[in-house]
């Protein structure tokens, strides 16, 4: 019994630490992602999609390939049975995720496409009330509907015209986008592959790919600043997003941590509307719907785990 009682302060120490080690590489994702959009758009205004994606592979590859060399982990080599299904994940993750996303942004206003692509924390909390087994399963539910209703409000009063103005597929490909990201928020925290491990070889199989689109393509380089941006959406965004993004889950789990991802489509929007975009007073309330479901969320996870 003392023994138990000498201990449980180190536990309680080194969960808070991770707690909070798990929010720091959170908020850092949110604010690389929050930018993802706005210089998304200014690069699709002048460069078709399959280049600015190419770029922001690349950057991608050489960012988590830079990481691999720095680290100290000398894991087991896998089966290649056991090698698929993290391959799997972070192929669905990386390369399902940013491709549709920026087909989306190719294919409708970047204001709405990035507030659908980003209902994936809603769709985390519904995959927590599925497989988690949550103590108020009704609050979590309502605080996903609250904010999916709220996303809704923010597209439907971002822009003085009625509002679904993109094409079919943009809306389809934001959604899969969503779905993508949704299943990799709840799949990596339960794979015992480091981040790198796992993100890398699906950067270089996004290189291989969207190089492949690019010469289907076809169209002039980037050059300058914009070949500059391409590769920030790459390195920032893309690569130590992710990476930050994969620490803190393994860190804590998709629950509590994946409540800071309601930030993105706030924090990104307003970047948005600093660089011309629109928004009204039910886009604005519709903004306040989505972090009150944050904050609900919020408090479900963090009585469940006191609980516990």
């Amino acid at each position: 019994m003392v023994e138990h009682r000498d201990r449980a302060p180190y536990r309680f120490l080194r969960h808070g630490s991770g707690s909070v080690s798990a929010l720091v590489f959170a908020a850092g994702a949110v604010a690389l992602w929050s930018t993802n959009a706005l210089v998304g758009k200014s690069l699709l205004a002048s460069h078709p999609v399959s280049q600015v994606q190419f770029l922001q592979f690349t950057g991608a590859a050489l960012v988590f390939a830079a990481i691999r060399l720095m680290s100290r982990e000398r894991a087991a080599p896998l089966t290649a049975t056991a090698a698929l299904v993290p391959l799997a994940v972070g192929f669905i993750g990386l390369v399902g995720t940013m491709v549709l996303q920026y087909i989306a942004f190719a294919s409708m206003p970047v204001i709405e496409a990035n507030l659908v692509a980003y209902t994936w924390p809603l769709m985390v909390a519904a995959a927590v009330i599925a497989l988690e087994n949550p103590r108020r399963p009704a609050l979590l539910g309502l605080a996903a509907a609250v904010g999916f209703i709220g996303v809704a409000l923010v597209i439907s009063g971002g822009r003085d015209q009625s509002w679904l103005q993109g094409d079919l597929v943009g809306y389809l490909a934001a959604f899969g986008s969503a779905l993508c990201m949704a299943f990799y928020s709840v799949m990596v925290g339960r794979l015992a592959t480091s981040s790198d491990r796992l993100l890398l070889p699906s950067s270089l199989i996004g290189v291989a790919l969207t190089f492949l689109w690019c010469v289907r393509a076809g169209g002039a380089w980037p050059t300058g600043a914009d070949l500059a941006l391409g590769l920030y959406l790459g390195a920032g965004p893309m690569g130590l997003g992710y990476y930050f993004w994969s620490r803190a889950l393994k860190l804590e789990g998709s629950g509590r941590v994946a409540v800071v991802a309601y930030l993105t489509p706030i924090a990104s929007t307003l970047l948005l509307t600093l660089s011309g975009e629109r928004l009204t007073m039910t886009a604005i309330a519709g903004a306040v719907l989505v972090i009150g479901s944050c904050v609900a969320v919020g408090v479900e996870r963090s009585e469940a785990e006191n609980h516990v």
